[in-house]
This record gives structure tokens, sequence and C-alpha cells, in this order.
């Protein structure tokens, strides 16, 4: 593993004043079904809550700021068949490593990230660098419809051979 994306520096961008209470790191080991098959793996985020829910996802955009080439943007993942949502997450992309049409898209804001790297078939390597357990604060529990500890993960999305992704993904409690 690589040393990955700075939970820190990801908080800076985005402080957890009322989304997160507290976050304690956590090896693949120490999770629970169903937060191990939804993250220690190296595929997209999307892709694997869309196929646990059995409804395709759309992205909610909170915040979103852009300081040179990076682009970072607070997010929620919410089922289309139900509004439900399924995860939330804190994302930095570094624009000059993708294409000018994969950034168009993802600066629209319309389409999960991992939809539209799929769909431009950007060569990419999802990392998984580390494992949190989370205890939601009363934004998040708001949100997850939920106010139980839930597990999250950090990884880096290599584009074209290029760290161009820091992530960090959280799922929702119980991930039903």
């Amino acid at each position: 593993m690589s040393a990955g994306p700075d939970l820190a520096s990801l908080f800076e961008l985005f402080p957890p004043t009322s989304y997160l209470r507290e976050y304690a790191f956590a090896t693949a080991d120490e999770m629970p079904q169903p937060y191990r098959d939804l993250l220690v793996h190296e595929h997209h985020m999307t892709v694997t809550v869309e196929a646990h829910h059995g409804s395709l996802v759309d992205v909610k955009v909170l915040v979103r700021r852009r300081d040179g080439d990076a682009y970072s943007r607070k997010i929620l993942l919410a089922l289309q068949s139900t509004g439900k949502i399924v995860q939330f997450g804190l994302v930095r992309i570094w624009l000059n490593y993708c294409s000018v049409s994969v950034r168009e898209r993802i600066i629209e804001e319309k389409t999960p990230l991992g939809r539209i790297l799929i769909e431009h078939n950007v060569l990419r390597r999802i990392e998984p660098t580390q494992y949190l357990r989370v205890t939601p604060g009363p934004e998040m529990a708001a949100w997850f419809g939920a106010d139980a500890p839930t597990y999250g993960r950090l990884a880096i999305i290599h584009c074209d051979g290029k760290p161009a992704i820091e992530l960090l993904e959280i799922v929702a409690p119980d991930a039903k």
C-alpha cells in the first residue's frame, strides 16, 4: 500500500464540525460484514454500493472548492430507487491528471466519479490505503437516517498511472 491520502489534509478542506464525531483506524480484518465486502476491494465504490443495494446511485455535491488544479468536494451518494443516502465522501481530484472530457464531466457534478471514469475508459487502479471505524456526528447521522457506528476507507485512484484522486469514503451504518 502507498502512503495514501492524508486524512488531516482532507479534513482541512471540509472540517468535520458536525458530520463526524470521532474515528479510529481499523484493519480490514476488524471490519464486520457487510462493511468488509463494501470497503475491502479495489473497485469503485459507485459500482460496489450499486450492486449491494440493487440500485444506481446519484451524486449530491454538498460543498466544493477549487485550488488551482485541485478540485475538492464533500458528497453523498443516494440510491436512485429510494433517495436513501448510502455513502458520504470527501474527494480531492487533481484535474491536471484528467482528460478535458473527464474534467468537464466531473465539474458538472451530475454523475458519480466512478461512473465517469468507467464511461471514459480511463485506465485506473483503486488503491485502498487505510480503513476507519467512524462515529457519525449529528449531520452525518441525519443524512444516513441512523446514529450508529460505521466504517470507511481512504483510497487513491491512479488514473493512467498517476495518483489523480484522493478519497475518504464512509458507508451508511448497517449498509442495508
